[in-house]
């Protein structure tokens, strides 16, 4: 069975820089409060910052990326969004390389940039808006065009984003040679890719994340296999390789705080451990626990690698598909190394001319890994033709793909890319009943604004009807913050009757900065939905946005009214909550609105899109049924961790809450009450009548103290 979608579930350090190399200018709000000294000795992390990240990576693995100096090579909108992640992730430093003067289709995705700024480098413009975000992190400018061996030898993960094959090859090659982790990023309109190069015998200290199982034992044979047989219908959920350790054993204590035993599975609760005849006969008790060995992966350097590709696959409908983009991009670097320039957007020559370039790209990998058996001409023309495009949503899936590249090397934790990833979603574009596209040339032709890289993928006609959309944005948090900055530079209710509402009734929070990147320190205790939608009002001036402080429930009904509901074209939920999540797919459900869900929990995601009259609501499937236990079992033959952990809950509800209820029902009606309660059988009506006495009468506090305690 396949997890529960997150959404579905209730719910630092830096080092002074004694470096002061000409061509990089450090910044100024870098402190040591990250939680080093000078002399490089570790001190407490912030909790109050990375409360929430703690929880994932751990005290040690935030310790490692507080350490670790990153260097980011292009900063157009996906080299942004990767370093505004790991600056948020809270790494040491992150020096930004890009003298390249912004222009105005880069505003299509670059939100920290408007239109006073172009014509100025692309690092520089960001800097300070992204020192903001984390005053832990020192962010500097590395000013240089072309970057030598001794340029990198200070770092310890790079991050070439949009480049062409060749200065993958270079820059990947001297970052083998100094050992540094090399991590590149590309786009191409609805297309990504992301590669990993971690050098020879990378440690993965936690290949998982998830918390350590342990089982309860009901015998260990005493025997060359050494059989463990777990407590009636316990399942050990270990896979063969497993390592264990034990405690708690009575007898065979050899095995109590054991050295890691490797595991042989037998059976859905039996296992081998390996020769224990020479151990102490096994009497009764103990625990089994899994330990986390650390791993090793070796990698191919990226020259290597281009020619014996393996890919991580993100879509089991197009399995076959990373082959072929992955022969696409080699073929766009050759295509603007010979002609300067890209395909032009939607023209059919330029896309014939490319599918050339691709077959002659197949023809020189033959023999090796990358080549294919044809051509997906279809394919490769659609991929020529969005090429020069920008799409805002797919920068910011692979930009956040590539920062937790970043954040695995640096930490040691979860495990890494291995080392192609590719990337597509040109399900995003409208076909006929033919199946052709109905972008034209002259749509896909730049306007001069700052929607010019969505248009190059979707048109200009496509355009104007985003910027005319009325959407609801329920929630500004995590997700909210990322839905809005998504919909401003997609020009999402820009236009003369477009609007987005967003509404969320919370406060700001310290804990909140460490994701939620529209917020900075000086906006703890004021409003989200206030401060998000002046954020985003900064990113793309042009947005019509209206916020709200208004919970969105029964309570709220005479706002959002029918009236409402029935003026927007969707509603996008960024909650945190079932109950708010199932209310919000009611509303949309009745009034047949398009709901774009989504949730996270930890390094996990999902997102759900529903679509009246295509797909099943929100609230359609629902979890399973959590296990329950006999009371028997919880009084009399308790076993297992969640049997103590369920009575505590069952004895609380008895002390705390049945009783209260069973009061409260009595003072509002006495004679109704007592009718209902004598009218039970058996001894039901006698314990009622005890409860109310001895809180009522025996033992009714007199004063506040008497409550409390």
């Amino acid at each position: 069975m396949s997890p529960t979608p997150p959404s579905k579930r209730q719910k630092i350090l830096t080092s002074v820089e004694n470096n002061n190399n000409n061509n990089i200018h450090s910044n100024t709000s870098s402190n040591l409060s990250n939680g080093m000294e000078a002399n490089g000795e570790f001190t407490d992390l912030d909790e109050s910052l990375y409360s929430r990240q703690l929880y994932v990576y751990g005290a040690e693995g935030m310790r490692r990326m507080a350490a670790t100096d990153i260097l980011v090579i292009g900063l157009e909108g996906l080299g942004l969004e990767v370093a505004k992640n790991i600056i948020l992730a809270g790494v040491k430093s992150v020096t930004l390389c890009d003298n390249t003067p912004l222009c105005v289709s880069d505003l299509t995705s670059h939100y920290f940039a408007g239109l006073n700024d172009i014509g100025y480098p692309r690092a520089e413009i960001c800097k300070n808006k992204l020192s903001e975000l984390n005053n832990h992190v020192s962010v500097r400018v590395l000013n240089k065009n072309k970057l030598g061996t001794e340029d990198f030898r200070k770092f310890s993960v790079v991050v070439l984003n949009q480049a062409s094959e060749d200065l993958c090859v270079e820059y990947g090659d001297i970052c083998r040679s100094l050992s540094i982790k090399f991590i590149v990023a590309s786009t191409c309109g609805l297309f990504g890719k992301v590669f990993c190069d971690f050098g020879t015998d990378f440690v993965v200290y936690d290949p998982t994340g998830e918390v350590l199982p342990s089982v309860m034992i009901q015998q260990i044979e005493k025997s060359k296999q050494g059989l463990v047989t777990c407590l009636e219908e316990t399942r050990h959920g270990f896979q063969d390789g497993d390592y264990v350790t034990f405690s708690e054993v009575k007898g065979m204590v050899e095995l109590n705080g054991c050295a890691p035993r490797r595991v042989t599975v037998l059976g859905p609760d039996v296992f081998s451990i390996g020769d224990t005849s020479n151990f102490t006969p096994y009497i009764s008790g103990g625990m089994c626990t899994l330990v986390k060995m650390p791993l090793k992966i070796n990698f191919l350097p990226y020259r290597t690698a281009f020619y014996s590709p393996v890919f991580m696959t993100t879509d089991f409908v197009k399995i076959e598909r990373p082959a072929q983009i992955h022969l696409f991009f080699k073929a766009l670097s050759d295509y603007k190394n010979d002609n300067g320039f890209l395909p032009k957007p939607w023209c059919e020559n330029d896309s014939h001319s490319f599918v050339d370039y691709v077959r002659k790209v197949n023809e020189q990998m033959k023999g090796t890994g990358a080549s294919v058996p044809s051509i997906d001409e279809k394919l490769a023309m659609l991929f020529a033709s969005i090429c020069s495009g920008q799409c805002s949503p797919v920068l910011s899936v692979i930009g956040s793909f590539a920062a937790q590249e970043v954040m695995k090397a640096c930490s040691g934790k979860f495990t890494p890319l291995q080392q192609w990833m590719y990337f597509d979603a040109i399900e995003c574009l409208s076909v006929n009943t033919d199946g052709c596209f109905f972008v034209s040339e002259d749509d896909a032709k730049s306007v001069g604004s700052r929607y010019d890289g969505q248009i190059a993928i979707f048109g200009h006609t496509f355009q104007e009807r985003l910027k005319e959309l009325k959407y609801f944005i329920v929630g500004s948090g995590a997700i909210g913050c990322e839905l809005l900055k998504n919909f401003s530079l997609m020009g999402v209710g820009s236009g003369p009757s477009g609007k987005i509402i967003v509404t969320d009734m919370d406060l700001i929070e310290r804990s909140n900065l460490n994701r939620q990147f529209l917020f900075r320190p000086w906006d703890i205790h004021k409003m989200k939905s206030l401060v998000a939608s002046a954020a985003v009002k900064i990113i793309n001036p042009e947005l019509n946005i209206e916020a709200h402080e208004n919970r969105v429930g029964p309570e709220t009904e005479n706002i959002y009214d029918d009236k409402f509901f029935e003026n927007l074209d969707g509603v996008a939920n960024a909650l945190d909550n079932v109950e708010a999540r199932t209310y919000v797919d009611r509303r949309c459900v009745y009034y047949r609105k398009p709901l774009l869900e989504s949730g996270t929990l930890g390094t996990k995601g999902n997102v759900q899109v529903v679509i009246p009259y295509l797909t099943e609501s929100y609230s359609s499937s629902q979890d399973p049924p959590e296990k329950s236990f006999p009371a028997c079992t919880l009084k009399n033959f308790p076993y297992l961790i969640e049997h103590t952990l369920q009575w505590a809950r069952d004895l609380f509800e008895g002390l705390f809450v049945h009783q209260s209820q069973a009061m409260s029902s009595f003072l509002q009606d006495p004679p109704g009450f007592l009718e209902r309660t004598l009218s039970n059988q058996g001894n039901q009506p006698l314990e009622t009548l005890e409860t109310l006495k001895t809180n009522l009468l025996d033992k009714r506090p007199s004063n506040f103290e008497d409550c409390v305690t």
